[in-house]
């Protein structure tokens, strides 16, 4: 039994802080419009922008993919940026590699991949320094 999968596929261009963020907006308006519960939509947004943000600061962009099944929303964030050294420590809360024009703009503060796991129900990070970082997040339903 093959179930129907809704896919969406969104660009997320480096640097720009100005439409960081864009994806995971869309995202929470076709959410809503598909009826998804509110408490659902807040954890894919949080989980989406933040991901959204580290691709814009630290991978000169990426691609924001969302698939949704009956049971579950997953979000696929891909990049080719630097990849990343050490994963047990990119995830501890207030690590970060963001430089200090980037901190004074409000953001770099070490949150984004704690964030995006405590959001999810499952999280997986597959990495390759110089090679890049997809993120693969599944919420339940």
């Amino acid at each position: 039994m093959t179930a129907d999968v809704l896919k969406y596929h969104f660009t997320v261009v480096g640097g720009d802080f100005t439409s960081a963020g864009k994806a995971s907006v869309n995202v929470k308006k076709l959410l809503r419009q598909l009826g998804i519960a509110p408490d659902i939509i807040r954890r894919v947004a949080i989980a989406m922008y933040e991901g959204e943000i580290n691709m814009v600061i630290h991978a000169n962009g990426g691609t924001a993919d969302l698939e949704i099944y009956p049971d579950s929303i997953v979000i696929i964030l891909a990049d080719s940026g630097p990849g990343i050294p050490d994963i047990d420590q990119a995830m501890q809360e207030g690590f970060s590699t963001a430089p200090d024009n980037i901190r004074s703009l409000g953001f770099g503060a070490g949150m984004g991949l704690p964030n995006m796991k405590r959001y999810t129900d499952e999280m997986k990070i597959d990495t390759e320094v110089g090679v890049g970082t997809t993120v693969t997040m599944t919420i339940r339903l």
